[in-house]
């Protein structure tokens, strides 16, 4: 028995495309995930990979956009570049800029 299968039509791909365009900017690169920022996050306080020219004012409107919240406060921390040995080859791990927002109490960011 087979069953009935809705045609994809061109509006349904763009609310796809919508969707995902509005999770992103060009400021901010992506989560950081990592042990602590997992800790830190239970208590309002998100960390972000951003781009090296990005400025507090900038990610605050960024986060503001992309997650419809307001963050209280932002620091921003730059992340030297490490040189690494794996298996006698010399590597370099990059740097970059990570930015931790902080949410006032009762706002949280859902993560797809």
């Amino acid at each position: 028995m087979k069953t009935a299968t809705k045609k994809k039509t061109k509006e349904d791909k763009v609310e796809k495309i919508d969707d995902k365009k509005a999770k992103t900017h060009p400021l901010i690169k992506g989560v950081r995930i990592t042990e602590k920022s997992s800790l830190a996050a239970d208590k309002g306080r998100y960390t972000f990979n951003v781009t090296d020219n990005a400025n507090k004012n900038e990610i605050k409107k960024a986060i503001k956009m992309m997650y419809k919240v307001t963050p209280v406060k932002v620091t921003i921390t730059q992340i030297t570049s490490k040189t690494v040995v794996r298996r006698g080859i010399v590597g370099v791990k990059s740097g970059g800029k990570k930015a931790v927002v902080y949410l006032k109490k009762g706002d949280k960011i859902e993560f797809v």
